[in-house]
């Protein structure tokens, strides 16, 4: 049960490019890639978001119409 030598990492390889087919592996792999992209880009946005926000010190304007008060 020790690890697998290069050999049977390429029958492996051999076997699912026939069972999938290239084109299909290929599409696999863009579909994938361009997931990994979104991802990054996404988290890219919140932090360039999160960090304006910090840099500019917005603050939120806001008017308090009724104001109760209980003495405890």
């Amino acid at each position: 049960m020790g690890s697998f030598s290069i050999w049977h990492w390429l029958i492996v390889l051999l076997v699912i490019v026939l069972i999938f087919g290239t084109k299909k592996l290929r599409n696999i792999g863009s579909d994938l890639g361009g997931a990994v992209k979104g991802f990054k880009e996404g988290m890219r946005s919140e932090d360039e978001t999160a960090k304006q926000i910090k840099e500019s010190g917005q603050t939120i304007d806001g008017e308090v119409k009724d104001k109760k008060t209980t003495n405890v």
